[in-house]
């Protein structure tokens, strides 16, 4: 069901029920203020008859002349109308009605309804200030409903002539306060899958801003997420041909090659280019899930012991192969734990087994690779040959590594690691040792 139909059988259901509710009041308060009118009018008749009519002294009944047969008394009756007066001994004195005669009640003050002639009426005693005569006017309880009655339907009657035209207002309302809910469907439906600009919300009414600025941060969030995506394909791309056309050679000379020394040189090569494009895919899918957001941080206390074991244990066969040393300081013995983190331990343990592997690689033969923990960073250097400035300044980047370098990589696992520093709140930065040598990565706060 469409929110304005929905919308419009509420106002439907709900008006009627109003106005029941509405013309109930209505109907208590125009009886409330005939009541005081017509209470009014028969207290003042009674004291008018008590003070200006000449009481006959006789012991005979007085009959008050009644209204004439040819005179309109307009649109109340007369006869719903009574008056009588009585002696203290309980005699009438005066009435002017014949079939009607109130009730004498000489204990009686005020007003009271009784039944009269079959019917109710509201009587108002009024006694003498002497006590000598009992003065009563009545009213018949049908007028001041008939009357209460037709005050309230004058007043729905119109209501009730013009509620085809109010339905049609409302309906006309409805449809114009729900035209910008279908002006931003057809905006958005009308967009291609490529169009991703965000909802223009100027004109927007304040109930759709939420929803609007909604649809706007998944907008943006679905245009960062394929931008990583075309990145990612196009890094692939353009990183992928070149292992593949080299291992494609390496195969050719391998296919060629005789049994013996270069044979067994042409397959160490194409070992080699297998293991740099293994390397390469394994840290393009690790960073692309990073960035994914996928890889989350799992915030746990962390362990650094178990860590550094783990990630130079990982490292320990290449520094072995190339005769370098790992060197951990700091990690133990300290007045204070070394930097305090909560974070992922498996995705610290990928930042620190990239730092060292990369420290190994570019190391000398026979130098030191040296894992530094302080209060607030850990540090790994080595002792390499130094990197110039404008190489240091591009360190981090994807897919760069400093010319003239040897050694199998991709140029990601520092990406890799900047990207873990930053979901756990630090940052990386890369300098020359003290003595001017080497390189030193620093991740901390």
């Amino acid at each position: 069901m469409s929110l304005q139909r929905r919308l419009l059988i509420y106002l439907l259901i709900s008006a009627p029920l109003v106005w029941l509710a509405a013309g109930f009041a209505s109907m208590r308060f125009a009886r409330h203020e005939v009541d005081e009118l017509f209470d009014t009018e028969l207290i003042r008749l009674a004291r008018q008859v008590q003070v200006t009519l000449a009481i006959p002294t006789q012991g005979r009944e007085a009959l008050l002349p009644g209204a004439g047969a040819s005179g309109s008394s307009g649109e109340a009756d007369v006869g719903d109308l009574a008056i009588a007066v009585w002696a203290r001994d309980g005699r009438l004195l005066l009435a002017d009605r014949e079939g009607v005669r109130l009730p004498y009640q000489p204990e009686a003050a005020g007003f009271v309804d009784l039944p009269v002639a079959g019917e109710v009426w509201r009587v108002y005693y009024l006694q003498s200030f002497d006590g000598a005569w009992l003065v009563a006017a009545g009213q018949k309880a049908y007028e001041r409903e008939e009357l209460a009655f037709d005050v309230t339907l004058g007043q729905v009657l119109p209501w009730l002539a013009m509620l085809p035209l109010l339905l049609v207002a409302m309906a006309w309302g409805v449809r114009r306060a729900l035209a910008p809910v279908r002006q931003l469907s057809e905006e958005i439906a009308s967009r291609g899958a490529d169009v991703l600009q965000p909802v223009a919300s100027a004109q927007t009414p304040a109930e759709l801003q939420p929803l609007v600025a909604a649809m706007n941060g998944l907008f943006s969030r679905i245009e960062t997420t394929l931008a990583r995506e075309r990145r990612f394909t196009a890094d692939a791309a353009h990183e992928l041909r070149t292992p593949l056309a080299v291992l494609r050679a390496q195969w050719d000379v391998v296919r060629r090659a005789e049994p013996g020394a270069a044979r067994d040189e042409a397959e160490a090569k194409l070992g080699q280019g297998m293991e740099r494009l293994d390397r390469l895919v394994t840290q393009m899918l690790a960073l692309s899930r990073l960035e994914a957001g996928s890889a989350a941080p799992a915030m746990q206390e962390v362990a650094w012991p178990a860590v550094v074991e783990q990630a130079m244990s990982d490292c320990l066969p290449l520094a072995e192969r190339r005769r370098v040393e790992l060197a951990c300081e700091g990690l133990e013995g300290g007045a204070r734990p070394p930097l305090p983190l909560r974070g992922d331990m498996a995705l610290l343990t990928v930042l620190l087994r990239n730092l060292l592997d990369n420290a190994v690689r570019y190391a000398p033969a026979g130098g030191t690779v040296t894992l530094r923990f302080g209060e607030h960073a850990l540090e790994v250097e080595n002792d390499a040959q130094p990197m110039s400035d404008a190489q240091l300044a591009r360190l981090g980047e994807r897919f760069y590594r400093p010319d003239g370098q040897d050694e199998i990589g991709s140029g990601l696992g520092l990406s890799i690691v900047q990207r873990i520093a930053a979901l756990h709140g630090m940052s990386v930065r890369f300098a020359r040792r003290a003595d001017g040598r080497g390189l030193r990565v620093i991740v901390g706060f």
